[in-house]
């Protein structure tokens, strides 16, 4: 055997047994007379000690040569450590070390395989099989593990089914392009890479599957975005003979199990907010509620002042920054600066500062009075040492810049704390968007979301005011879970696909099949799809998902590490009937 035990086990109570341990040199020190080696494996660090007084020099020399990431088999007896590290698990111990066989050399590696090391992103990306070693990916992957494990526990104790769907599918219209793989049996054909198991859950639900899941990769070739990858994992769910409370209250249960299984948080309240009211308090739909700075519409009390820019907006708003009267007038020039990035859009900031004496001092006192002021003061829940900072402009466009400028704020104030957690559902969403440039209209989340009851015939009249049957579950600002009630008849699925620009024709040849199982008695059902990368690293207290994935992407979809995708040859392309026509 490799091993007896492992690195991260040996104790005091371990004194005087006799070991055998593999792993990976992290480092030595070499003082000449005497050797020490820092043994590692997936579960810690072990001290070996070679000492010319105990230690044949043979077995000295042998160590001295030892290198980094070297892989090691060394037999000993576990000793008291002289000069004890309370910082470490084994830190009271060590190995006496009697016998070591090297399993395996190492070249240098790129970078030192610490938690801080000196490697960047990218050469980490290239060799992401020595990064795993490293304890804050190794342990990112382990908690991963963990949330998985006790997804599958809650969702079988509740009942629900785990059953696989294809990979290989058709090619349907759910949103983003689909990644297609050419079929060599059926020349000129090709399956698509499911966007999400959308049309298969439904059909488990025709099949009377009643409760089912499964954790599974889905594909999007999208424009990649720097925490957005072209594969990424959900927790896909569906659930026959339910309305939309029974989902809710499913799911916040599982929401539940994990923050008290995985975080030992215990949380009560999953409040619920309308889709208008998050854009309107908060200027997204996946707003961040641990803290407060909600917007207050200003239009009533800025407009018609002899003031253009406000005048000629069709949404002035504005919030109120805690303790920013504070700031510096070039710190504020430099936010000023930060809304008229490209990235946020916003051609200027207008602000009062809210004085401790009660008065007001703007950038706009030309136009606007302290009672002017006092009302922005009002409507934005300003208190004295607040800072008002507004925003005008299309609805649309300036409830997104405020809503980037308000998160930016928090961030700095340090309002983000990633130890707490407040979940949001957001409830009762538009069916359907309207594409400004085309004129068309288009599923705000895909054609099998059923509208609020009562309300299709509004598709004909006033498509723009018909709300779906659909959620969202929000965590901390980010959307970690998503679903609707389903269309479960034929003749409304019709409907919406007409609505959606589809021809009767158009409509059974992408969704035939799926309609046509809608005649067979498919029972109501709806469910919801969680994005485990985000899940995970929002419970593992960060932002971004890509140490949480084993070997992700970069931002431009590429696998650095195994330098895909590629070319494939000639007579890989003429056996699956493919031509080039690459532009130059």
């Amino acid at each position: 055997m490799y091993r007896s035990h492992n690195c991260g086990e040996l104790t005091a109570a371990h004194i005087n047994t006799e070991v055998t341990l593999s792993g990976w040199v992290q480092k030595s020190r070499d003082k000449g007379f005497i050797v020490w080696v820092d043994l590692r494996d997936r579960y810690g660090i072990t001290q070996l000690v070679f000492d010319e007084e105990r230690t044949s020099k043979d077995l000295i020399e042998q160590a001295q040569h030892l290198g980094r990431e070297f892989v090691i088999q060394v037999k000993g007896t576990v000793i008291e450590r002289a000069s004890k590290n309370p910082n470490m698990p084994t830190g009271d111990i060590e190995i006496l070390v009697s016998e070591l066989i090297i399993l395996n050399k190492s070249i240098l590696p790129p970078f030192t395989i610490e938690d801080k090391t000196d490697g960047g992103e990218d050469i980490r990306m290239k060799y992401r099989y020595l990064d795993i070693r490293r304890n804050p990916v190794k342990n990112s992957l382990i908690f991963r593990s963990k949330v998985s494990q006790a997804v599958r526990n809650y969702l079988s104790t509740e009942g629900f089914i785990e059953v696989e769907t294809p990979y290989l599918i058709k090619s349907t219209p759910e949103g983003a392009r689909d990644f297609v793989v050419p079929s060599r049996m059926n020349a000129g054909e090709f399956y698509a890479l499911p966007q999400s198991p959308q049309t298969f859950k439904q059909l488990l639900m025709v099949g009377g599957m009643d409760k089912y899941f499964q954790i599974v990769k889905c594909f999007r070739d999208e424009d990649l975005r720097a925490d957005r990858q072209p594969e990424f994992t959900q927790i896909d769910c569906e659930m026959a003979f339910v309305d939309q409370e029974d989902i809710l209250n499913v799911f916040e249960g599982l929401t539940r199990h994990l923050l008290k299984e995985v975080n030992g948080v215990e949380i009560e309240k999953f409040p619920r907010m309308l889709y208008d009211d998050a854009m309107r308090l908060y200027g997204n739909d996946k707003p961040d509620i641990r803290f407060g700075m909600e917007f207050g519409e200003l239009n009533a009390v800025t407009q018609h002042k002899e003031f253009g820019v406000f005048n000629n907006a069709e949404l002035v708003v504005g919030i109120a920054v805690p303790g920013g009267n504070s700031y510096t007038r070039k710190e504020i020039d430099k936010l000023i600066d930060w809304v008229k990035r490209p990235q946020v859009g916003a051609l200027g900031m207008i602000y009062s500062r809210c004085n401790d004496d009660g008065s007001f001092k703007s950038s706009v006192d030309k136009f606007y009075d302290q009672d002017d002021l006092a009302k922005w003061a009002e409507i934005t829940g300003a208190k004295a040492g607040d800072l008002v900072c507004v925003l005008s402009g299309d609805t649309n466009k300036v409830r997104a810049q405020l809503s980037a400028l308000r998160m930016e704020l928090a961030e700095r104030l340090g309002l983000r704390d990633p130890k707490v957690f407040a979940p949001l559902w957001v409830i009762d969403f538009p069916l359907l968007e309207l594409d400004e440039e085309t004129g068309h209209y288009h599923a705000m989340h895909h054609p099998f979301t059923s509208p609020k009851p009562g309300q299709i015939e509004l598709l004909d009249s006033n498509p723009g005011e018909v709300k779906a049957n659909a959620y969202d579950l929000v965590l901390n600002g980010n959307e970690i879970g998503g679903g609707s009630i389903r269309i479960h008849d034929k003749a409304t699925q019709a409907i919406m696909l007409k609505h959606l620009g589809f021809s009767e024709e158009e409509a059974k040849a992408q969704f035939g099949f799926l309609m046509d199982a809608f005649e067979y008695g498919a029972p109501p059902h709806g469910g919801l799809a969680f994005g485990l990368d985000r899940l995970v690293a929002i419970l593992g207290g960060q932002e971004t998902i890509r140490d949480f994935i084993a070997f992700p992407k970069n931002n431009s979809g590429r696998d650095v590490m195994i330098d895909a995708p590629a070319p494939i040859d000639d007579d890989q392309l003429t056996e699956l009937s493919l031509k080039l026509n690459l532009k130059s």
